[in-house]
């Protein structure tokens, strides 16, 4: 467990199952990666939420509440991949979003009287969804200049070949009330917002309604959107008037034949210089994200995409080994083909470790590639001919996410620290 004195991201999931827990329930939440577990505190249930890359380390601490009698149920997307092996470990699982299970879990379980699996049948209408429990948070834990988490939609309108957003967050692309978003920021009194939302942009006239409203908050916001959003200078303008800090982008390939073959039609290459520049003349900060590994590449991918880099002055980019995620049509012809090395362990550590066989190199190889890559990039050189003078809020953030970047390129025993990806 990466350990960290403060975090510069208050994370919403926590303190929204907070907020969805009937107030007879005393609710004390636990990061821990701020603060260390009490395992002898009195508790009468233990919640717990997981992704599959922290999903080892939950079931540690699921294991050791139950071997006290604690009863302990488990959700989170880890679980809608995993749900029987997640079973193994609690005495429930909850499978897809919590507003239709939450309450009915806590119940059950605290009679007990527990199903071993509760599943969301139905997707949420996001209209009039409570405010997060902001209040049970030691906000002091939190950096000075902390961002807060907010959604503002699930799901994404498109396809992408290797995402697996879709199926834990539903097929369909559904949105917030704006003015319901709004009071949610002005509540939490945050002048620092991170939309965390798998598309931003899925329904443009709803996130340009919502720019022209945070433009009076004077707040600054990050989010991740597609690339084809940053041809549209009216759109463009509006993000930059509202306080639009920080984009990520899922360039994913500067190969045309490497995006069709991932179902990312959306992004066209040729695009790109464009969208770089139309970023850069407003002073906006972004990060692009890579994947390696896909059949119809060669070695030289990885000399090809550092020029790119180095000519377009890009400030952040994130570079990733292609995992193919459970049920996904990339896992599912992979799989087929036999071209996952380890069924068991994809997606512990994604992006991280190669879990497939690549067609030009070992995965080995492609791991030391990627490693390579990311170390070149967040080198002193590159950063200095790189990045603009951190004289902007803008700048001064692409200048620190490179400096931590660094760090995490340079551990010994990978030292990943996701509040930075």
């Amino acid at each position: 467990m990466h350990k960290v004195r403060k975090r510069s991201l208050v994370g919403l999931t926590l303190p929204y199952l907070a907020a969805l827990t009937p107030r007879e329930w005393d609710v004390p939440l636990i990061d821990e990666q701020l603060m260390d577990i009490d395992f002898k505190a009195p508790v009468d249930l233990v919640a717990i939420t997981s992704w599959t890359i922290n999903s080892f380390r939950a079931y540690e601490i699921a294991d050791q509440y139950g071997e006290q009698g604690v009863p302990v149920i488990m959700g989170g997307p880890h679980t809608y991949f995993y749900s029987d092996e997640a079973a193994e470990h609690c005495d429930a699982v909850g499978i897809g979003e919590g507003e239709k299970i939450w309450a009915v879990m806590l119940e059950e379980v605290a009679r007990g009287r527990s199903r071993k699996i509760y599943r969301a049948e139905h997707l949420q209408d996001l209209k009039n969804l409570p405010s997060p429990r902001y209040d049970l948070l030691n906000l002091r834990k939190y950096s000075l200049f902390k961002a807060f988490s907010v959604q503002s939609s699930r799901g994404c309108p498109f396809r992408c070949e290797f995402c697996s957003g879709r199926f834990y967050l539903g097929p369909s692309y559904r949105y917030r009330p704006v003015e319901e978003v709004i009071d949610e920021i002005k509540k939490s009194k945050a002048k620092n917002i991170l939309f965390a939302d798998s598309n931003f942009a899925g329904k443009m006239s709803h996130t340009m309604e919502l720019m022209e409203a945070l433009i009076p908050l004077k707040v600054r916001w990050s989010t991740l959107w597609s690339a084809y959003l940053c041809n549209n200078e009216k759109f463009m303008d509006l993000a930059k008037k509202s306080g639009l800090l920080h984009v990520n982008i899922g360039i994913e390939s500067i190969g045309q034949g490497t995006l069709s073959g991932l179902n990312k039609r959306i992004n066209q290459v040729k695009d790109y210089k464009r969208i770089l520049h139309n970023l850069r003349k407003r002073g906006i900060s972004y990060s692009l994200n890579f994947i390696f590994g896909w059949d119809t590449e060669k070695e030289s991918v990885f000399e090809s995409r550092l020029a790119f880099l180095k000519e377009e002055k890009v400030p952040i980019a994130y570079f990733n080994i292609l995992t193919p995620h459970k049920k996904t049509p990339l896992y599912e012809r992979m799989k087929a083909e036999n071209g996952i090395i380890d069924l068991d362990h994809i997606c512990r550590w994604p992006g991280l470790h190669c879990y497939i066989r690549p067609t030009y190199c070992s995965a080995q190889e492609l791991e030391r590639y990627v490693k390579k890559i990311c170390r070149e990039f967040y080198s002193y050189p590159s950063m200095f001919a790189r990045l603009p003078w951190p004289v902007t809020k803008a700048n001064i953030a692409s200048w620190m996410v490179n400096l931590s970047a660094r760090s995490v390129s340079r551990a010994n025993k990978g030292m990943e620290d996701f509040d930075n990806y």
